[in-house]
């Protein structure tokens, strides 16, 4: 039995870029982080091996500092890492793989050869790297050709998707699920697919090891430690090793002290300052309760969360007889208020735009009104 963690898709380097600099700063250190968070892992499993299936990087040239600090924190590490190209970071002549090599330490190798490699005695293993971006070719198809030792463990690791994900004419580095099968592997570590998924029982996505977008499952980042034997089904085991949580939920509200109540659950169930939100919400309050809810989102729980994005065009506005009556202050407003509440009331394309132009208006009111003269 060999006992190995399986990671995959790094991708050192992104830039993050529709972040404002400090968020963008945490994310791209974060993946850099989570490095030393594989090698503890490692350690407390007693796995000797890394196995990195692809995308180790962002981009074929992520950066002096990026590779430097990478391969330091390997270094440092009493693991050893094997790092095959994928296709963020395919083979190319003369080109990243390279300088990973000449700056790499010993405990570091690189995979961009279809060759069998032993990890240690009685135990193979058969990379499938990538040498261009997208192939129409199964980047796997090597593997069933090759030899090892009769006996041995065969583990296979490569980067794509499985046939079920995508069947459309554009889909590249297509993976068949009957792979470990047919090259009679004894597991099959992939990489590609961000989110942790076991394709059968010698077949898995260990995902990301930290999450970098709002996928719509709310999980982690995860790596897998997998004990392997040959001739059974291995054993898999998923550990959680990401920082940042990326949240996407829709809170429906009916006045303001439900939002309060929302966030309340949400501070206490959340980490905020390691959590990316992306927030929607829909219902009907009073006009004075969505200036609150507003007010909250900006002045608070922004500034609580590493990143919150907010989406409240699907909040719309039930004016009460008080809201009414703030707008008409001068006394002549009320039509525009009228017609604005109108369209709300009818629905359709203009109701969120009808129901910003009445919380505006509400809120214009209000500020002339404290503006007057006592």
């Amino acid at each position: 039995m060999i006992r190995v963690v399986h990671s995959a898709d790094w991708q050192l380097g992104k830039p993050f870029g529709r972040f404002p600099d400090d968020v963008r700063a945490a994310l791209m250190e974060a993946r850099l982080d989570v490095i030393d968070r594989i090698a503890a892992v490692a350690d407390d499993h007693e796995a000797r091996h890394v196995l990195v299936a692809g995308d180790v990087f962002d981009n074929i040239d992520p950066g002096d500092r990026v590779l430097v600090q990478a391969l330091s924190r390997m270094e440092r590490a009493k693991v050893h890492w094997w790092l095959m190209p994928g296709n963020h970071d395919h083979v190319r002549s003369g080109g990243l793989w390279g300088r990973v090599r000449a700056k790499a330490s010993a405990n570091v190798h690189v995979l961009d050869t279809f060759e069998p490699v032993e990890l240690e005695d009685g135990a193979w293993l058969l990379p499938a790297p990538l040498d261009h971006r997208r192939t129409r070719d199964d980047p796997t198809s090597y593997l069933a050709d090759m030899a090892t030792p009769a006996g041995a463990v065969r583990i296979g690791l490569a980067h794509g998707s499985i046939t079920e994900f995508g069947g459309s004419s554009e889909a590249t580095n297509i993976i068949p699920p009957d792979r470990a099968q047919t090259a009679q592997l004894d597991y099959l570590a992939l990489g590609d697919w961000h989110s942790h998924l076991q394709v059968n029982d010698r077949t898995a996505y260990s995902g990301t090891p930290e999450t970098d977008r709002f996928r719509g499952d709310d999980e982690p980042g995860s790596v897998i430690v997998a004990e392997i034997s040959q001739g059974v089904a291995p054993r898999l085991e998923r550990v959680s090793t990401g920082r940042f949580r990326w949240l996407s939920q829709t809170w429906p509200l009916e006045n303001h002290a439900e939002f309060v109540r929302r966030v309340t659950a949400f501070k206490q169930e959340a980490d905020l300052s390691k959590t990316l939100l992306r927030l929607t919400l829909t219902g009907a309050v009073s006009l004075s309760d969505r200036v609150q809810v507003q007010a909250a989102l900006t002045d608070d729980l922004a500034h609580a969360l590493r990143w919150l994005d907010a989406d409240s065009e699907q909040l719309l506005v039930r004016p009460t007889q008080d809201d009414l009556a703030n707008i008409d202050v001068q006394g002549t407003l009320a039509k525009a208020a009228a017609s604005l509440q109108a369209q709300v009331d009818a629905g359709g394309e203009g109701a969120a735009l009808a129901s910003n132009a009445l919380e505006r208006l509400y809120v214009e009111a209000l500020r002339l009104a404290d503006e007057q003269p006592a």
